[in-house]
This record gives structure tokens, C-alpha cells and sequence, in this order.
């Protein structure tokens, strides 16, 4: 099969600053090449600050942490997500009994998933950070859904204990906004940043 990658200009490298499998497999769907550099900044988060800014600011800490170790031609794309319930974040559950109780909430609900995205360019320090929302519709869930699912161990890595592209999407009614944003990266946000902040063009090349 043949190899398909977004061209890059030749002075230009792009770093992942996350661990998350699943945001690297998203830049790997759409043909980016990458390397992956974990962000070591402190992710928590303060609890005076709204949703939206608190996503945008830990993605930029991300970024910004990254790029002190990166050569002068990289472009680190940082990112945050967190899954809002009546104005209350939901982070990644502590344990099972954690997971159990959001789920419980969430549960013939609606809520919200924002992803706070920065690409941050090493060579000259600029940076843009947006945030993107996506409504999550959420089926009401038994008891036994619920423990069958924890049981499985999918929630207890995700932001609000649950995975749409995993296990959890059997949960999800209905969407409104990007699925991707949901699933931990928002692509199209993404794409028109590289595009119209950093003359990046999203042009395919078979390898």
C-alpha cells in the first residue's frame, strides 16, 4: 500500500507535545509526519479559572514546555481536553469508583468536551491556542452498563471516564460539533491553524 504524507516544507518539523494514543493516531490518519515529545508541565488545573480558558491555557503550558528542547525549525502542537458537566470539569477518573460515579452523572445527559489546542513555532516563539466544544448526548445508562464498562478499564485514562471511539461510543445518542474534538484533537481547528497562522499547506504526497 502506498505511503500517503502531508509534504512539509523541509524546514519545518512537527512535534506532538502528549502521550495520548489516541491524538497520535488522529495526526497519523491524516497523513502528518511527527515525533512525539510528552510534556512534563504540571497539568492541574486552578479551580477559578472557566473551562474553556483553563483547556487553551494547558495546552499552551504543554507546548510551551516542549519547544525548550526542541531545534530551532520545530512546530509543537499542544493539546487538553476535559469533559464539562453544569459548568464542573471532569478530568481523568482516580480510580474505578471515580469512573463509576461520572458515569452515573453523565448519564441521560447532555455535556460538554472542550480541547484547548496550541501550535507554538520554535524559531521565533509565536504561538495560537483556540479552543473547540462539542454537545455530548449521552443515553441513560443501568447499573450493569456501568460496572461492565469500568469493569473493562477503558474509562479510567479519559477525561469524564468514557471513549467514543472505543467501548463508550455505545453510550452516545448524538453529537453536535467536531467527533474528533471528542475523541482528544479537533482536525479541523487544527488543519486552519497550520494553514492560515503557519503558511502550512495540508497538500498530500504518495510516497
Amino acid at each position: 500500500m502506498n505511503n500517503i504524507k502531508i509534504k512539509l516544507p523541509s524546514n519545518v518539523s512537527v512535534v506532538l507535545a502528549s502521550g495520548s494514543p489516541r491524538r497520535r493516531e488522529l495526526l497519523e490518519q491524516i497523513g502528518l509526519s511527527f515525533t512525539v515529545v510528552p510534556s512534563q508541565a504540571d497539568e492541574s488545573i486552578a479551580e477559578d479559572l472557566s473551562p474553556a480558558f483553563a483547556v487553551q491555557s494547558l495546552s499552551l503550558l504543554k507546548a510551551a514546555d516542549v519547544a525548550k528542547t526542541q531545534p530551532e525549525d520545530a512546530l509543537i502542537i499542544g493539546a487538553d481536553t476535559v469533559v464539562v458537566l453544569e459548568e464542573e470539569i471532569l478530568t481523568k477518573p482516580q480510580d474505578a469508583q471515580e469512573a463509576t460515579e461520572m458515569l452515573r452523572r453523565l448519564s441521560g445527559r447532555s455535556h460538554s468536551v472542550l480541547t484547548g489546542v496550541t501550535v507554538f513555532r520554535r524559531k521565533d516563539g509565536k504561538s495560537v491556542s483556540v479552543t473547540e466544544e462539542t454537545q455530548v448526548y449521552f443515553k441513560s445508562l443501568s447499573e450493569d452498563e456501568i460496572a461492565s464498562y469500568v469493569a473493562t478499564k477503558e474509562p479510567l485514562d479519559k477525561a469524564g471516564s468514557y471513549g467514543i471511539q472505543g467501548l463508550g461510543g455505545l453510550f452516545i445518542e448524538k453529537i453536535e460539533g467536531d467527533y474528533y474534538n471528542v475523541v482528544g484533537l479537533p482536525l479541523t481547528r487544527l488543519g486552519k491553524l497550520l494553514q492560515e497562522e503557519f503558511d502550512i499547506e495540508l497538500i498530500w504526497e504518495v510516497i
